[in-house]
């Protein structure tokens, strides 16, 4: 595999479509920390390592697998000096809080981090992703004795982190929890359950798995208001951060998927662990969701490092594989590359267009995320906006990173369904990404029935001022695709509010939702085409041709897509309701 990040676009949308440097300097955090020039070369160390250290470990992880031997989970070989060479780097802690030794990076720099290393490895990245996301849970609801003991091994990678919620008889509806947190005169907590679908919940790559327990205390209240978070290390960690005896944490197994096969997945059994109360009583899922925010706009970042992967792989495979001719831009020869032919060119075209666009959504969502953590001052719009792009991306990301993938493998015609040319590797490592963190349709239910409807439409109503914002600024020659964009808007406001007054009938959002979610979708990128369209100016010639004819291609080629996904939502729920279950 040859990934090389597309430093050049990173860099553009830093500098020019989102001024990341004037927005860090109205941050008290970044303001003396983080310049352009420093956040480059963490770009530039970052497409450094990804390409050097992790990407060659991609393929040799896929065919080799995680192995559980006897007591032992055992990443790919290549994992373990890998990991240690990335944690030693600094990465693990690069958003994390420096009074415990992160770098205290902001996320909008992050998630472009975060899309290399999906690029260059799905399954590698994952342990280091959920280790942070540990770390961000703790650091946002531990006491100071928890900080001090986990964060520091945490951020340097000697300890690693998973999250622990999904059990056999409850997935997404966590009101059916029966993990049991038994309360110990010490004020420890001794944990007892089984939870399944753990990401990184047992491997050799960290001397220590920090797990995050959803677990019920005996007193609880029933259903998910009456879950509580704990803190359960596999090894029992003295006040000294030494560890000791085996704590009770036991895999059982690791499942054998479809993808991401070098990333553990384990059945984990608590066994009388010793574990510790993470926040409030009772309010364990709220603590998790701090986690969860991060770690599902992690995941709709997985969509789109695979979609650029595989995007370069098929690229490089169409200007070199020769086939027929092309009509009207024929080389003249035999054959011609197969870059040459319209179908080729429309596929490769579709996954850069839609991988562009969220790469700048990416970039602005972690913009309200640092707005939120670092800001002189309560921000709530930023907040907003927060809780309605999160969905959005987690979802619209994954959904379209598959159809990226699907192109590309299908570039390479036949050869796309065989192993050895690494393309359809991308294929089965994204489709998880649709599933964990909350199945897209249930991010899709989120996004519209909590997010759109409440307080007549008010979190749109923010992305609509975006929009009003960038269309004053707006080169007259594009205002076709400004007047494009503002309708749909306005088609998006007035049907959520149409869907809102439909709610005493059942099944309004659930029926209508996954396509709400992708028309906004297409509508948001629309968004951040004309965006990028503002910055061309400040781009070099070769750059801004290329941005001119994505552009074009996105509005007159997939921007009408967003008619028939919202028409598909708007129609009445009893069209999918009404069939007896027995005609099933």
């Amino acid at each position: 595999m040859n990934y090389q990040a597309p430093l050049k676009d990173m860099q553009f949308l830093l500098k020019d479509v989102f001024a990341a440097e004037a927005e860090w300097q109205r941050m008290p955090a970044m303001e003396e920390t983080l310049d352009l020039d420093t956040a480059n070369a963490i770009l530039e160390e970052g497409a450094r390592i990804t390409a050097e250290l992790i990407a060659p470990l991609n393929r040799p992880g896929d065919e080799q697998g995680v192995r559980h031997i006897e007591d032992q989970v055992l990443a790919p070989d290549g994992y373990q000096q890998a990991y240690a060479t990335f944690a030693e780097s600094g990465w693990v802690g690069l958003g994390g809080d420096p009074e415990y030794g992160g770098m205290g990076m902001p996320k909008m720099l992050g998630v472009l981090f975060d899309e290399m290393c999906y690029s260059a490895s799905n399954a590698f990245t994952l342990y280091a992703s959920l280790t942070a996301g540990a770390a961000l849970c703790i650091s946002s609801h531990g006491d100071e004795a928890q900080k001090a003991l986990y964060l520091p091994k945490l951020y340097s990678g000697e300890w690693a982190g998973a999250m622990d919620m999904t059990e056999p008889q409850a997935g997404s509806d966590l009101r059916n929890v029966r993990t049991k947190a038994e309360p110990m005169d010490d004020g420890s907590y001794r944990i007892t359950g089984t939870k399944i679908f753990i990401t990184g919940g047992d491997h050799d790559l960290a001397d220590n798995i920090v797990h995050l327990v959803l677990a019920r205390l005996p007193d609880a209240p029933a259903g998910s208001r009456g879950l509580s978070l704990f803190i359960v290390p596999k090894y029992q960690v003295t006040e000294q951060g030494q560890l000791g005896e085996s704590n009770g944490v036991v895999c059982g197994s690791v499942e054998h998927k479809m993808g991401i096969k070098g990333s553990a997945t384990c059945v984990m059994h608590f066994e009388q662990a010793q574990g510790y109360l993470l926040g409030k009583k009772n309010r364990g899922l709220i603590a998790m969701f701090t986690m969860m925010n991060y770690e599902r706009l992690s995941i709709g970042i997985q969509g789109l490092g695979c979609a650029e992967a595989s995007y370069q792989m098929a690229t490089r495979y169409a200007k070199e594989r020769q086939q027929g001719q092309g009509g009207s831009a024929s080389l003249g020869g035999e054959s011609d590359p197969i870059l040459v032919h319209a179908d080729v060119r429309r596929m490769l075209m579709t996954n850069a267009a839609l991988t562009e666009a969220g790469r700048a959504l990416a970039v602005m969502t972690g913009l309200q995320l640092d707005k939120v953590k670092y800001g002189a001052a309560v921000d709530p719009e930023a907040d907003m906006l927060v809780g309605l792009l999160v969905p959005l991306c987690k979802a619209f990301f994954t959904d379209t990173g598959l159809e990226s993938t699907v192109h590309s493998q299908q570039v390479f015609g036949g050869h796309g369904y065989i192993r050895e040319t690494g393309v359809e590797q991308w294929v089965r490592d994204v489709r998880i990404a649709q599933i964990y963190e909350g199945t897209n349709g249930i991010q899709a239910l989120d996004l519209l029935g909590r997010k759109v409807m409440p307080k007549q439409g008010a979190a749109l109503k923010l992305l609509m001022q975006m929009l009003d914002d960038t269309l004053s600024v707006l080169p007259a020659n594009y205002a076709g695709y400004g007047d494009k964009v503002a309708q749909a808007f306005d088609q998006l406001l007035d049907g959520a509010m149409a869907l809102k007054a439909r709610d005493g009938q059942a099944d309004v959002v659930n029926a209508a939702a996954v396509d709400y979610l992708h028309a906004l979708g297409y509508a948001t990128y629309g968004l951040m085409w004309l965006k990028i369209l503002v910055a061309l100016p400040q781009a070099d010639e070769e750059l801004a041709a290329r941005k001119r004819h994505l552009a074009q291609f996105y509005f007159e080629r997939l921007f009408p897509r967003f008619n028939a996904y919202l028409t598909a939502a708007l129609v009445d729920a009893s069209v999918t309701q009404e069939m007896p279950a027995a005609l099933f």
